[in-house]
């Protein structure tokens, strides 16, 4: 089909409108209280979002000349933490417990604030909007829908990933524990550590397509996250490389956005600290706005280009 597959579909046609849809909607004119607006839905779609990066850590390493020295003292150093575990049981397992259940609710809760800010944020995007009512209200069965596909998604990526994280720190102990890596301890935990890297990678272009894709497609169908995925596959599968293309594309708009952050920080710390309002979660989305606006038109405005079907700039009144 023609739609599914169109005859040109650019990375970078969509720039133009999409700094265009940040000056309409938060320039033209400039009303503050639009602004805070538009921002407390911004900043729901992106509550609870990942900052990127992890500490990584290098392999072991031994002090020079001393080994078995140090290796004794990790040895030693994880029996006394086994045997604090064991004599405090009695208090250590309800508190652990408490802080799981805690953690889950407040998961649960974050990402069910989080999938219905999604739609009111596209809704304010898309229909040059400051509203948090009606769209709250119009697309709360849409946003329940991504809340039950996100949180299936989450236990699964628990259950794969954490699997093979605990076979590579199982291995690992193992390995301090008997005084070296084992032949078998080797190759096990590269296949581990690949495994978790592999898994990880397809986890997060479930949710980079879930969000920048499958979200506006159900904004114009109305319909459940499931469906939007089946339309959206049929999508993909007729046009892997553009996509594979916008995800790399995706990379420089990130470099470049971080790059305008980092001298926007720097401006600021040099005008009086002003930056520091970065870091307070509702005011710094407030200040960063303009740049979560082109990041949510920009995915909108490639869609845009897989034919009339896939427009949600359409539906504005």
């Amino acid at each position: 089909m023609s739609a599914e597959r169109p005859d040109k579909v650019s990375v970078i046609d969509p720039i133009t409108p999409a700094i265009d849809r940040v000056k309409i909607l938060l320039f033209r004119p400039f009303d503050l209280k639009r602004w805070f607006v538009i921002g407390f839905c911004a900043w729901l779609a992106y509550l609870g979002s990942p900052g990127g990066g992890g500490a990584g850590g290098g392999g072991p390493h031994h002090a020079p000349g001393k080994p078995h020295e140090l290796d004794a003292q990790i040895a030693d150093a994880l029996n006394k933490a086994k045997e604090f575990i064991v004599d405090n049981l009695n208090w250590i397992i309800p508190l652990v417990v408490i802080g799981v259940v805690v953690a889950i609710i407040l998961w649960l809760v974050i990402t069910w604030l989080n999938s219905q800010g999604r739609f009111m944020f596209l809704h304010c995007v898309a229909q040059n909007k400051a509203e948090v009512k009606n769209p709250w209200r119009k697309f709360k069965r849409h946003a329940n829908s991504l809340f039950l596909f996100r949180i299936v998604l989450g236990i699964i990526s628990f259950m794969v990933v954490g699997l093979p994280i605990l076979g590579t720190v199982f291995l690992a102990i193992m390995a301090v524990c008997t005084n070296g890596l084992h032949a078998f301890s080797i190759p096990g935990i590269v296949i581990l550590v690949l495994l978790i890297f592999v898994i990880s990678v397809v986890l997060f272009l479930v949710r980079k397509f879930t969000m920048d894709f499958v979200v506006p497609i159900m904004f114009l169908r109305t319909e459940s996250c499931i469906v939007g995925w089946r339309e959206f596959i049929i999508l993909l599968s007729a046009n892997k490389l553009r996509f594979a293309l916008y995800l790399l594309f995706q990379i420089v708009i990130a470099v470049a956005i971080g790059a305008i952050i980092a001298i926007g920080t720097c401006i600021g710390f040099c005008l009086c600290c002003v930056s520091a309002l970065l870091f307070v979660p509702y005011i710094g989305t407030v200040i960063l706005l303009p740049l979560l606006v082109f990041i949510r038109a920009y995915s909108l405005y490639y869609l845009r280009q897989f034919g009339p079907a896939f427009d949600v700039f359409s539906l504005a009144v």
